[in-house]
C-alpha cells in the first residue's frame, strides 16, 4: 500500500482520517518511524540530554517525552497533512542529529559541549550567523519551491515540513549561540 493509494489521490487528501482506518494506520506508522528516529538520534547523541537544544524536550526528559510523543503521534495521525508536516520535520531533525551523533557520543556530552563552545568563541559571530542563515535559508528554499510549484497537497505539506525544519534549526541554534555568548561575554 502506498500513501497515494491509501489517500486515493493527492487531490483527495482527506482533512481527517478516523482512528483505525487504513490511512490512519499508515500515517501513524510513518509518524512513529519519524519521531522514533528523532528520539533514537537524540539518545545516541546526548543520552543525558545535556546537548538537547529544545528546552521543552529537555525539561520533559526521556520518560515524559516518550509519552508526549506517542500521544502526539496518535492524535496527529488523524490529520493527514499535519502528519506529513510533522513526519518530514522529524525525519530531517533525525538526519541532522545522526550526522554528528557519533562525534557527540565519542567525545562525551561535556567534552563535546566544551569543544563546540570553544569553536563558537573562536569564529567571528558574523561569519557563523551568515553560515547558519545560508544553511537554513537554502533548506527553506527547497521547501518553498515544493510549495509554490505544485497544487498537490502532499508535496506542499512536505515543503511546509522542510521549512519548519529550517526554522527549528535556526531558532534552536540561535538560542544556543545566544546562551554561549551571554555566558562568556556577559549580558
Amino acid at each position: 500500500m502506498t500513501l497515494n493509494s491509501a489517500m486515493g489521490l493527492y487531490h483527495n487528501v482527506p482533512d481527517f482520517t478516523p482512528i483505525g482506518s487504513e490511512t490512519y494506520l499508515l500515517l501513524l506508522g510513518i509518524l512513529l518511524a519519524a519521531r522514533g528516529a528523532d528520539f533514537l538520534s537524540t539518545w545516541i547523541a546526548t543520552p543525558q540530554l545535556m546537548l538537547e537544544g529544545n528546552p521543552i524536550a529537555k525539561a520533559l526528559g526521556w520518560r515524559w517525552g516518550l509519552v508526549l510523543n506517542l500521544l502526539v503521534c496518535v492524535l496527529i495521525a488523524m490529520w493527514p497533512l499535519a502528519a506529513i508536516v510533522v513526519s518530514t520535520t522529524s525525519a530531517l531533525v533525525a538526519a541532522r542529529n545522526f550526522q554528528v551523533a557519533w562525534l557527540m557520543r565519542s567525545l562525551g556530552e561535556d567534552n563535546y559541549r566544551e569543544w563546540h563552545v570553544d569553536r563558537l568563541l573562536e569564529v567571528h559571530p558574523v561569519l557563523y550567523l551568515f553560515c547558519l542563515i545560508a544553511q537554513t535559508g537554502l533548506v527553506a528554499a527547497v521547501g518553498f519551491a515544493l510549495i509554490v510549484t505544485t497544487n498537490e497537497l502532499v508535496p506542499q505539506a512536505i515543503g511546509i515540513g522542510i521549512i519548519a525544519y529550517a526554522i527549528a534549526v535556526l531558532i534552536f541554534t540561535l538560542m544556543a549561540v545566544w546562551r554561549v555568548h551571554r555566558m562568556h561575554y556577559g549580558k
